[in-house]
């Protein structure tokens, strides 16, 4: 199983990014994808998901309303779309990838069994 996020960089405040996590060793409707992030100096956090059928999406408060996040089957990927970035975003960000097909979506990163290496997203002010 491997996971690849894509598409971090550096942005000023305002501009928008998008993030890609490509599956690859799952088959595709049988995992639900979440974001986390991790910046400096603090805790992986949950950012965003979408259950294993694709029907439900989750955001934490930090992001809603800026952020979405999607599934293509054709392509294999989760895609994250950052809108109205913050400098508070600047993170490291991960996709992982719970298996356990549940009904809701967990927010705490050891309920996820595989994580992709990471992509960073600078934001300046």
């Amino acid at each position: 199983v491997q996971l690849v996020e894509s598409g971090g960089g550096l942005v000023q405040a305002g501009d928008s990014l998008r993030l890609s996590c490509t599956v690859s060793g799952l088959t595709f409707s049988t995992y639900a994808i979440a974001w986390f992030r991790r910046a400096p100096g603090k805790e992986r956090k949950f950012v965003a998901g979408i259950t294993w059928s694709g029907s439900n999406t989750y955001y934490g408060d930090s992001v809603k309303g800026r952020f979405t996040v999607s599934k293509d089957a054709a392509k294999n990927t989760v895609s994250l779309q950052m809108n109205s970035l913050k400098p508070e975003d600047t993170a490291v960000y991960f996709c992982g990838a719970d298996t356990r097909m549940r009904t809701d979506m967990m927010t705490t990163e050891w309920e996820y069994d595989f994580w992709g290496q990471g992509t960073k997203v600078t934001v300046s002010s």
